[in-house]
């Protein structure tokens, strides 16, 4: 069964469930590594949206700080889809990262500019790409 028929817009999800539902410790890990580092809880959001599919449609995970979103998790059986955007002056920082990412990130971030800014959707499924994202979210985290 899918995320978005499993809760609907009047039923948010537990934590347990989202964490039981995702069943990969990449979450726990990034989940812990955003509320250690930046101080911050995590925040539900559902969404309407039918993009993609309605790849987009249900309840989502929103990290934000001071009011700036770093990231958002689409929650998926075994992985994670999250989405970071990157504007301003950390598109320069980035460009500097990006050539030290996976192969994986290097490419959607080709794909991905629009209008100066980018929006990375990243399927989280291993340690690696992890690793990038945790990079990117810093990045994120320190510009305005």
């Amino acid at each position: 069964m899918k995320w978005n028929e499993l809760f609907d817009k009047e039923h948010a999800p537990s934590e347990e469930q989202i964490t039981e539902f995702i069943g990969t410790p990449l979450f726990d890990d990034l989940n812990g590594h955003l509320r250690q580092t930046y101080n911050i809880k995590p925040k539900l959001a559902y969404s309407n949206c039918n993009m993609d599919g309605g790849m987009w449609k249900g309840w989502n995970i929103k990290y934000q700080k001071s009011g700036k979103s770093l990231c958002t998790l689409y929650p998926k059986r075994g992985y994670l889809h999250l989405l970071i955007t990157i504007g301003g002056r950390g598109v320069n920082e980035a460009e500097l990262l990006i050539p030290m990412c996976t192969e994986y990130i290097q490419n959607l971030w080709v794909k991905s500019d629009s209008h100066g800014s980018r929006y990375l959707g990243i399927e989280l499924r291993d340690e690696s790409v992890l690793r990038d994202v945790k990079r990117l979210i810093d990045i994120r985290a320190k510009t305005k």
